[in-house]
């Protein structure tokens, strides 16, 4: 588990074409030394009181990363054409988190901490919070400036076929095995019925539910996402794991028991 949140790590720092700056370990280590201890002891009080936490910061490092590269241009909010509003975006939150994080870095050490290093510091610090590993974090990156609904058009989406999220992943200089890797940080979080409704009751081509469901699965998938039901209600996104970063999501995808479409078809 450890070498897969590592490889992670890696692909979103490197692969992804990131901040114009020179990343290391320490950046800050003159000039805010205390910057790491100071945004992991706000996500540790916010988790305190949202367990949820986790897989939400999570989600917003990688949807920040996948658009332009981890630049924070998620974060901007500069009208109804910002990025964050962008349809592939749907549910992504944490920016208060961020906010919070990032005014308290500013009273220690104004106008040196970039925000893009801060939430790939609190995705860290996500992670430690559901059992993964620690992980030193690279840092040094550089704000992004510009911020655009358009920008997102291309985000990885529960019904993509495979060849479409394989594509969509080669246009960000990452392998198939990176997609693998990568959707596998559904370990932890939750999806709502509402993404679940084409694939139990309306799947092509003969409009029942997909073959590849397993048998044993798929009267528990109903059960809590029955047809014509609320299509808010949530499901864990890793059956038997959905709070703890380990590998389970994919021995679950491998034997037919993934949730979302877009893993199933990995």
């Amino acid at each position: 588990m450890g070498m897969m949140v590592f490889v992670m790590i890696l692909i979103l720092s490197n692969q992804i074409e990131i901040s114009h700056g020179q990343l290391k370990v320490g950046f800050y280590d003159k000039k805010c030394p205390n910057v790491e201890s100071i945004v992991s002891g706000v996500v540790n009080k916010v988790a305190a009181s949202n367990k949820n936490i986790a897989p939400v910061l999570l989600r917003l490092h990688f949807h920040d990363c996948f658009v332009q590269g981890c630049d924070a241009s998620i974060l901007i909010e500069n009208g109804p054409n910002a990025e964050r509003h962008a349809f592939g975006h749907q549910g992504v939150g944490g920016f208060e988190v961020i906010e919070k994080a990032k005014a308290e870095v500013e009273a220690v050490c104004p106008q040196l901490v970039s925000c893009a290093d801060i939430v790939a510091i609190a995705a860290r610090d996500a992670i430690l919070l559901v059992n993964g590993p620690f992980y030193n974090v690279e840092t040094g990156r550089r704000d992004g400036l510009v911020s655009n609904v358009s920008l997102a058009d291309n985000m990885p989406d529960v019904d993509d076929s495979i060849q479409q999220l394989k594509d969509k992943f080669f246009q960000k200089g990452l392998s198939h095995k990176d997609l693998v890797l990568l959707t596998a940080a559904h370990t932890i979080g939750t999806t709502a019925c509402f993404f679940m409704t084409k694939r139990l009751y309306n799947f092509s081509p003969n409009r029942g539910s997909d073959p590849s469901i397993n048998p044993k699965f798929l009267p528990e998938l109903k059960s809590t996402c029955p047809q014509n039901g609320d299509v808010n209600v949530r499901l864990p996104m890793d059956r038997g794991s959905g709070e703890t970063f380990d590998s389970q999501i994919l021995q679950n995808i491998r034997s037919g028991f993934a949730v979302l479409q877009s893993d199933a078809n990995l």
